[in-house]
């Protein structure tokens, strides 16, 4: 099943302009191509899970100020349906390869070793959440739903990204019976913003960190590194999960995986691999040359990173 399979759209104005419902309709017309940007201030949409009540509605936000827009948080990507589709099939057990997991669960084996967990490792029930660059707050709201004893949603202070985030947070969790006994708060937090008070008060909070396409901005990873490892539990099992995109090119985010810099921050790669929109997973590459240069081809491929504190390992115990 497609990554966006779930995914359907609601009009929200009276606009018939044929030239707009075209360019809404390229995904479906020109079958090569991946849309991997959903939804804008005009359409909101819904997220449909056999496993849910009913549908999520996903607003989407609208900034006028050219800053805000450059977040390009208004809109839903990829990296975000395929966390939450790892959220939904880790915490139920769903079978990989199942007619109702999405591609999140993982739906062809290549015959390679490609170092992927099991899908239990993505269980979110118990667990305390924070999300990075949040945009619409997806995963943030599957994990409420589906047993997270905690999780706050943040993104860039942004006022009109907050007011949406906690728009879609009123509209999925109020009443909803999988979600009264969850701790749920929307915040902003500016990555590497480490003396605010709500970093103060949070650091090393959390079981989990989530963050779904947060990479496209080579310049931020030091800062977006250095807010997980403040957030991130000092537990041995605390885990931050990492989907990334390649739509602004594999030179530009790769840098986030880099082993030194991550080290920098007392964080390691646990896992990282590639998956596609349609549940192929493949082993993570720093270059794949001719691939990477194809726009259209490197939109159906996603970085999964599992991220962890760095382990002193036998040698290092002996050492001591």
């Amino acid at each position: 099943m497609a990554l966006t399979a779930r995914l359907s759209f609601i009009d929200t104005t009276e606009n018939d302009d044929p030239e707009d419902l075209f360019a809404g309709s390229l995904g479906v017309i020109f079958t090569d191509d991946v849309t991997n940007q959903h939804g804008d201030a005009s359409t909101a949409l819904h997220y449909t899970s056999p496993h849910l009540s009913k549908p999520l509605r996903i607003e989407l936000s609208d900034p006028k100020a050219a800053q805000d827009r450059s977040l390009f948080s208004h809109f839903l990507w990829n990296a975000s349906l395929m966390l939450a589709d790892l959220i939904e099939a880790g915490t139920l057990g769903l079978k990989a390869g199942g007619d109702t997991t999405g591609a999140g669960a993982g739906t062809v084996d290549l015959g390679k070793s490609v170092p992927v967990p099991p899908l239990k490792d993505f269980d979110i029930r118990g667990r305390s959440t924070i999300e990075m660059g949040a945009g619409t707050g997806l995963p943030s709201l599957m994990a409420a739903l589906l047993g997270a004893k905690r999780v706050l949603v943040t993104d860039y202070p942004a006022p009109v990204v907050i007011e949406n985030l906690r728009k879609n947070v009123e509209l999925n969790l109020k009443d909803q019976a999988g979600a009264k006994d969850v701790e749920v708060a929307v915040e902003g937090h500016g990555w590497g913003e480490l003396g605010t008070p709500l970093a103060v008060e949070n650091k090393g909070a959390f079981d989990r960190v989530l963050c779904a396409d947060c990479l496209w901005m080579p310049e931020q990873h030091g800062n977006l590194q250095k807010s997980i490892a403040w957030f991130l539990s000092d537990d041995p099992g605390a885990r931050a999960w990492v989907v990334g995109g390649y739509h602004t090119g594999r030179k530009g985010m790769r840098g986030f995986f880099d082993a030194e810099k991550l080290r920098e921050v007392g964080l390691e790669v646990e896992r990282l691999w590639e998956r596609d929109c349609d549940g192929h997973d493949r082993e993570w590459a720093w270059d794949r040359g001719a691939e990477d240069l194809d726009t259209t081809g490197r939109k159906r491929w996603l970085a999964v990173c599992v991220l962890r504190r760095i382990r002193k390992d036998a040698h290092d115990d002996k050492a001591e």
